[in-house]
């Protein structure tokens, strides 16, 4: 997508020169140096592929910065029509903007990378290497999943504070914190392939209590549908209600035309402006002040920004795919909601999550808004603990205690 924009610019450019040249008494042959060197940044991504960002965002950004300023200096001195420069001059800024933003996220990133090293290990998972970190020991493991565009620093308050009674994996989903991006649409049926293969490529033995706020629950729902000897037990974090209907018989391939995904890839583009990190500056503000590092650093990067317009995208098949299950027989399962800030039905469709299994205990946080069941230390505390009884239970094989 980059290189084929960055070659239609460059075209832009060339005509620029060329037609200026044959039609006007102004020629402006100083286009076709903006003219070669976007499209040979383009041809290079096009022909190299992505691998070769990583070194053309250090060259372009102050590449571009003083192409600018020495095309500035030629529009003064070549194009003396002042319609010409009224059009050429909001194109300079623009660039120059681009180019101070790319100066921003180069350096931004490289300070990330520094301050926010990777824990735990990375795994090969069909094509792709996702993290995973496990801390704390015994039995039970506990397997937590984010909420829609989080990753697994977002569970700060709650996985160290369960990992001081059993086993705890926290991940990342493709795309995130150290995890990276797939090629493969994530569907709730795919994160949870993936998921199940890493944790058997990390000889994590199950069966697990999973966990998942959010769009994590519908992860979460379907992991259990797909694997349900695996789930041992199942904490639904304010869930987002899975959608029963019928799943389309004939998915799109990966190869089809896909508006909102090239819309996605457009998009992230910004990121690499330092866009999507003037915006990471406002968010988990309530996280631990490392953890709340690496949330806004994930959420910085052009590849966290994609994997979580994809989400929101696949929802719908996610939603539909996490009806699927219909019955946790006696599976220890607790429905924790918020108190505040949801929509009138919200309670209706978590009452309807608490019927999953005959074995249930549904709990409203009181005061708790969404976001906060998860990133605020207080309110947190309601999630660990219902963690913590899904646990006591397995191990004690007692119902819980409603």
């Amino acid at each position: 997508m980059t290189g084929a924009l960055l070659c239609g610019f460059a075209l832009g450019w060339a005509m620029l020169a060329v037609f200026s040249v044959r039609f006007t008494d102004q020629p402006q042959r100083w286009a076709l140096v903006p003219s070669v060197f976007m499209g040979v940044g383009g041809l290079l991504l096009l022909a190299f592929g992505s691998w070769t960002t990583g070194v053309l965002s250090w060259v372009w950004p102050p590449v571009l910065l003083a192409m600018v300023a020495w095309m500035v200096v030629r529009v003064r001195r070549d194009l003396h029509s002042r319609s010409g420069r009224v059009l050429l001059y909001p194109v300079l800024v623009v660039l120059a903007l681009a180019a101070v933003g790319g100066v921003y996220q180069a350096l931004g990133a490289a300070a990330d990378a520094r301050a926010y090293p990777m824990p735990g290990q990375l795994l090969a998972v069909d094509g792709h290497r996702l993290h995973l970190q496990c801390t704390g020991s015994g039995s039970p493991t506990v397997v937590v999943q984010p909420g829609g565009g989080e990753m697994s620093s977002n569970w700060a308050w709650i996985a160290p504070a369960v990992a001081r009674t059993t086993r705890v994996c926290v991940y990342d989903r493709a795309g995130r914190g150290w995890s990276e991006p797939a090629d493969t649409a994530q569907d709730a049926e795919q994160i949870s392939a993936d998921l199940h293969t890493l944790l058997q490529r990390a000889n994590v033995p199950g069966p697990y209590v999973v966990a998942g706020h959010s769009f994590g629950g519908l992860y979460t729902l379907t992991f259990a549908a797909r694997y349900p000897d695996d789930v041992a037990g199942m904490v639904l974090v304010d869930s987002t209600a899975p959608t029963p209907g019928a799943t389309p018989t004939a998915p799109r391939s990966a190869s089809s035309y896909d508006v909102l995904g090239r819309a996605s890839a457009l998009l992230s583009g910004s990121a690499r402006v330092g866009l999507s990190r003037l915006y990471a500056t406002t968010e988990a503000g309530t996280l631990p002040p490392r953890s709340r590092g690496q949330v806004r650093a994930s959420m910085a990067t052009p590849e966290g920004v994609r994997s979580t317009i994809d989400e929101y995208i696949q929802a719908g098949a996610s939603a539909r795919e996490a009806a699927s299950l219909t019955d946790l027989a006696a599976t220890p399962l607790v429905v924790l909601t918020a108190g505040v800030g949801s929509a009138p039905d919200w309670s209706t469709k978590q009452d309807r999550l608490a019927t999953l299994s005959t074995n249930t205990s549904h709990r409203t946080v009181e005061g708790a808004a969404h976001a906060e069941l998860v990133a605020n230390e207080a309110d947190a505390a309601n999630t660990t603990q219902a963690i913590l009884d899904v646990v006591a239970a397995v191990r004690s094989n007692q119902p819980l205690a409603r």
